[in-house]
Parts: C-alpha cells; structure tokens; sequence
C-alpha cells in the first residue's frame, strides 16, 4: 500500500472510532477527518490538487445538470454529494414548518382518537404511521414527535411506552428504506441517479412485505406488555384533543398542502428530470415564504450539525475513492463470492448489515456505494440489484443495536428524558431478532427477484 492509501485508511478508521465512542460531537469527528484528508492525503502524501477538487466537487452545483437532468443521470459519485445536503437541508426547513403548525402531534392524537384510545390498536397504528411518514421524512424527525407523543399518551393509558418505542424505531428505519428519503437510501439514490419511483418500486416492496412480519413480531412479543395496568380503562375527556395541537389552521393547511406537493415533486421527478437538489431547494423557498413571520427561527431551527457531519463524511470517503482503497474492498468481495450474484448479495447485505448495527449506518452507505459501482463494472454484475441490496443490508441493519442509526439514538433519548432508561440489553433483545428476520427476509427476495 501507498503511503496516501494507508493515510486515508487510517483516517477513515479513527473517524469511525471515535463516532462509535461518542465522546466528541460527530459533526467535529467528521470535519475534522475531512481536513486531514484534504491536506495529509491530497496534499501531502498525493500533491495533487485535483484530487481535492474532485472531492470538494462545488463546481458540480453550478451545473445545469445538477438541477435538472434532460437525459439519464449520471452515475458517477465523486467527493460531496451536494445534491444530498441541498435535499436534506430543503426538507428539514419543511419539516420545520409542518411541526410549528402541530402537524404531526394533531396526526399522532387524531390517530389515537380514531381507535378510541386501547392500547394495542394503538401500538399497531403507531408501527404502521411511523413506517409511512419515514418513507417521507427523515425518520430522525419522525421518531422525536412519535416518541414524544407517545411516552404522553402512554402516562394516560397507564402502559409501559417502551415497547411502542422500539417498535416504531424499527419501523421507521424499515419505512426509510421503502423510498430515497430515508438516510442510507438518498445517499444511495443520488449518488447513483435513481429516482423516488425506482426506490418504491423495488425496496419499497420488500419494506412492505416486511413490515407486515415486523408488526406481527412486534405484536406477539410485546402483546402482554402494551396492556394497562389493572385493566385501566382510558376517560377520553382526560386525552388531549387534537384541534389543541393545531398552533394555527390557516399555518396547518398550509404545511399539508407543502407536504403534499413534495411528495409529488419526488415522486414525478424521474419524470420532470427535476433533481432532489432542486425539489429540496424550491420546497425550502415555498415554506419560508408560507411562514415568512418566522422564516429566521425556522432557518435557525434546521438541523446543521447533521449537514455538516455529511460533509466531512463524503471528504473522507472521497480520500478512500480517490486513493483506491474502495477498488481493493470491491475486489476482495469478486474474489470471495467468485464473480457471482448469489453470494455477492449475501456478502453485501450481512457485511451492511452487521456493520451498520455498530456504527452508523449513514457513512457505512456513503463508504460502499462506490465499492458496488466498482463491483458492477468490473464483475459484471447489475448495480441496480447490489444498490437494493445495500439499502435494505445499511437501512436494517442499523436497527439491530441503539446506536445503528440516528433514528435509534433519538428514540432512546427520549425515553430516557422522560424516566424510562432502555439498556443495550432490552433494545437488543427486542430489535436484533427482528433485523435477522427481515434482512433474511430480504435477501430471499432479492433472490427471487433478481437472480
């Protein structure tokens, strides 16, 4: 190995480290890596200043194709993926907005109201809504509201909220997978150029089928425990109503009707050739311009530790592209599963996931992304296939332990602000079980589908 190569290595390992200790902001852990690849690696060990500009790639924002796209996306990833930070950033303003209108406390109440309060309806609601609004939104997002809503309701059903916290996390993280909102699935998606259509089409199936057999899962080994104590009984005149968490109708509707026409956005934009980029941007212009009394708090209120955690993140993993590690990775995984489909999707989804269990499964994704492109090109293997196979190995895998994904760490710390500490024991217990099912699950049907 080059000196550049083990440089970028070992810079890529120590970021991993110290995210999994968790003792320094990852933000920090990842900008700071980041820089040291710039200068250690590009300019040291490399002396090559196109390197750098490959990596920091701010040039491709200033290209037509990077907001809309006539012809077939390119597939090509290179350094920053600026088209997902844009995207993000756009729909966290979005989602900004929709939560100061009560959007998603008035869903969660009005959910609740409509199976009259019983626990157990009520679990498996909860299971399917944070499925669906994870398949739009960052399920990060979805679980602080659904988390928070739900340790309420649980105090006035009398019920251990728990349960119904592990079980959304992982639903969630299951919906996330379903479409190219969800955290490892955009990283994929606009890296490789595949549209919010082509996600539903092909993992979306797969989260659906699954998430059938997770409910039922979740159902059986948690039934006895979502009950109430003592056969309470729930006054609803005691429940919150849900017109009470509108804080405006006129902001509410507003924020639907915004919602609404992102969806559509993403799901017509292979058709329109309108980029994510562009559809993040346009959506956080429309809300700022709805909310415009509150447009600076709504800016203020965006989420910018995790955008700058991607940045430094794709800096780093842009030091494994450029110094060709990740083509040393890619051959590795032909030679074991010797050129064929079978076992390198085997490979792909158990390695995806049992990396993404313990370390976040965001920059896992961001890593081997451009391992697959190298496996396609040089295997001969359809990168479609090991692109569905990498979202549902990262998405599911992540699930498995409290710090696999963000989604996790959130609903955890939730739980734990309102007095119900969950300990790796009882997540694991619950959630690893359910991540061996379900990535078993997958890869059978990615089998039958594609190979």
């Amino acid at each position: 190995m080059t000196i550049a190569q083990i440089l970028a290595l070992v810079i890529f390992v120590v970021m991993f480290v110290l995210i999994v200790l968790d003792k320094i902001e990852r933000q920090y852990v990842t900008l700071a890596c980041g820089i040291l690849t710039l200068i250690f690696v590009f300019g040291v060990a490399m002396r090559d200043v196109d390197a750098i500009m490959e990596t920091l790639n701010i040039k491709s924002i200033f290209t037509l194709d990077f907001w809309h796209v006539s012809g077939e996306a390119s597939e090509e990833s290179a350094g920053i993926n600026w088209a997902t930070i844009i995207f993000l950033a756009g729909m966290m303003v979005m989602v900004e907005g929709m939560a100061k209108a009560g959007f998603f406390r008035w869903l969660c109440l009005r959910l609740a109201k409509l199976v009259n309060y019983k626990p157990i309806p009520i679990f498996i609601a909860f299971m399917i809504l944070s499925a669906i609004l994870s398949m739009f939104i960052d399920s990060i997002t979805v679980i602080l509201f659904l988390a928070a809503v739900t340790v309420e309701l649980a105090k006035l059903l009398k019920v251990d909220p728990v349960p119904m916290i592990l079980a959304d996390v992982f639903c969630a993280n299951l919906g996330g997978s379903a479409t190219m909102c969800g955290d490892p699935p955009i990283i994929i998606g606009t890296s490789l150029g595949y549209s919010f259509s082509d996600f539903l089409k092909n993992t979306g199936v797969i989260a659906v089928v699954s998430l059938v057999v997770v409910v039922i899962y979740f159902f059986i080994i948690f039934r006895k425990q979502v009950l109430p104590q003592d056969g309470y009984v729930v006054n609803p005149e005691e429940v919150p109503d849900p017109k009470d968490a509108i804080s405006s109708k006129k902001e509410f509707i507003m924020s639907c009707i915004i919602f609404a026409l992102a969806v559509v956005l993403l799901i017509s934009h292979a058709n329109t050739g309108l980029t994510v980029a562009f559809i993040g941007t346009f959506i956080a212009i429309v809300t700022l311009i709805c909310f415009a009394k509150d447009a600076l708090t709504l800016l203020k209120k965006v989420d910018y530790n995790t955008l700058l955690f991607f940045i430094g993140l794709f800096m780093v993993v842009g030091g494994l592209e450029q110094t060709g590690i990740l083509n040393i990775i890619a051959n590795f995984i032909e030679d074991v599963s010797g050129g064929q489909i079978k076992p390198m999707i085997a490979i792909i989804i158990w390695v995806s996931a049992m990396a993404s269990a313990f370390v976040d499964n965001i920059p896992f994704a961001a890593t081997m992304v451009p391992v697959i492109q190298t496996l396609s090109s040089t295997a001969g293997v359809d990168l479609e296939t090991l692109a569905w196979t990498l979202s549902m190995g990262t998405d599911i895998g992540g699930s498995a332990t409290p710090i696999g994904a963000s989604a996790n760490v959130v609903g955890v710390s939730v739980a734990a602000k309102n007095g119900h500490h969950i300990g790796w024991g009882r997540y694991c217990a619950a959630s690893a079980p359910a991540t061996i099912i379900v990535v078993a699950l997958s890869m059978l049907m990615i089998y039958l589908r594609y190979c």
